[in-house]
């Protein structure tokens, strides 16, 4: 009896600390009604904003469309409420498009690709994906080589930024000539030219917004506009991020280089650095070393003075 009566006990003491628990974190979790611990009239988690009219490479984005309208408000809230993913795109930003923004520009391509290449790499230089396709452009080795990028196991310049930038320009301008569309350009970007072909031809339609395409491409065009929404006025979308909170522009200086190289940790040692930093400068050097047995000519990135302590 003593036994059955101990464990009865315990078995209520557990049922009271239970309620008592499940309790104390319902009430921590709601806003309260009474007192001042919490404003019960506070907004937790709205609708985003969308505006009245908006284009993409200057080309205008039919607003008026349910199925439009809805698709970017889909894209706008994953990426509003992502918020560390956006919060660090928003910090890195000033970095990166400091250096693709003049390579678009002298190459007459809309400056809102910059947001394409965001949303292929996530900022990310080293970026593969699970098919193969590496860096800011996402460049396949077969495509990267047709574009005129050196592609081996000594040098991969799909890591290159201002040389895959250059190669991107090219392939946009073609795709352009293509379609006579940047809209369908970049749809093409993702789904590749031969597939939007095909669905051109299949639908009758040669405009984004009225062909039915694949989940990830039927998205693709949009979380480009919203990246470029939420980027250009972050404030809008509840990111308030003051300038000394950007990441800051590498300070970098360039040496050039047309013998091989036996080892790029001496190197680096050579010119004030350390192997960590010009791996981090120069990623499309794949391997320790150089062989270069063609005597070709490279630039590489060195950090100038203050690299590593610099602010914007």
């Amino acid at each position: 009896m003593k036994r059955i009566a101990g464990r009865l006990f315990i078995t209520l003491f557990l049922i009271v600390i239970l309620f008592v628990g499940y309790h104390f974190l319902e009430s921590s979790m709601i806003p309260h009604l009474e007192g001042h611990e919490q404003d019960p009239t506070e907004i937790y988690y709205e609708a985003i904003e969308l505006p009245d009219s908006l284009f993409f490479a200057g080309e205008r984005v039919p607003l008026e469309y349910f199925d439009v309208k809805e698709n970017l408000d889909r894209e706008m809230l994953v990426n509003s409420y992502f918020h560390s993913q956006t919060i660090r795109f928003i910090k890195m930003a000033p970095r990166f498009f400091s250096i693709i923004e003049p390579i678009l520009k002298a190459d007459s391509i809309p400056e809102d690709f910059k947001y394409l290449a965001l949303a292929e790499s996530g900022f990310d230089p080293r970026a593969v994906s699970p098919a193969g396709a590496v860096g800011f452009w996402q460049f396949m080795k077969g495509t990267a080589r047709d574009y005129g990028l050196e592609v081996n196991d000594e040098v991969d310049e799909r890591y290159h930024i201002e040389k895959a930038t250059q190669a991107a320009c090219s392939y946009l301008h073609e795709s352009y000539e293509k379609y006579g569309s940047w809209t369908m350009v970049a749809a093409s970007y993702n789904a590749g030219r031969n597939f939007v072909g095909r669905q051109i031809e299949r639908q009758q339609e040669n405009n984004y917004y009225d062909l039915l395409l694949g989940e990830e491409t039927s998205r693709y065009v949009f979380r480009i506009i919203s990246l470029k929404l939420i980027l250009e006025s972050p404030q809008n979308y509840g990111f308030n991020i003051s300038e000394d909170e950007l990441y800051p522009i590498w300070k970098t200086t360039l040496v050039t280089i047309k013998s091989p190289v036996t080892n790029f940790a001496d190197f680096a040692k050579e010119h004030g650095t350390n192997y960590k930093i010009l791996k981090l400068l120069n990623p499309w050097l794949r391997e320790t070393s150089l062989t270069n047995s063609l005597g070709k000519t490279y630039e590489i990135k060195l950090p100038a003075e203050g690299f590593r302590t610099n602010t914007n």
